[in-house]
């Protein structure tokens, strides 16, 4: 049987105030928007797209930061800076609730696996790009 992975896409977007766009999921909580990439998007189009669907913020990519691999469940997840160009924060079906955040703030809100982790790694320009498996 041929391999089944999956990519993703998601990304750190910050307002004027350097706050942080995060939604609500109905089942990990707080988190950074994205989703998975479909057949012949591309990761930057999957991004822009998944921002959009989840949190109504449209966004420009500034930065490929690095890729967070699931070794186990076969699931990639690349990571980018964006940037807000419109839109306005509106919940989906995805989100409970959407918001830009400080970071100190976001650092006691995100709490699933490794999400708070990816979100500091793509604020350390230093560390870019980097790839970590788990």
């Amino acid at each position: 049987m041929p391999p089944k992975h999956i990519v993703s896409a998601a990304a750190i977007v910050r307002n004027e105030l350097g706050d942080i766009l995060l939604i609500k999921g109905p089942r990990r909580g707080w988190e950074m928007p994205g989703g998975q990439v479909e057949e012949g998007e591309s990761l930057s189009q999957a991004v822009i797209r998944e921002v959009k669907e989840e949190s109504g913020i449209d966004i420009e990519v500034n930065k490929f930061c690095g890729i967070y691999q699931n070794a186990e469940k076969s699931i990639c997840n690349t990571l980018f800076l964006g940037k807000q160009i419109g839109g306005v924060c509106t919940p989906s079906e995805e989100s409970l609730e959407v918001g830009y955040f400080p970071l100190e703030q976001v650092k006691t809100m995100v709490t699933w696996g490794n999400f708070l982790e990816r979100i500091e790694s793509c604020l350390d320009e230093k560390q870019h790009p980097f790839y970590v498996a788990f």
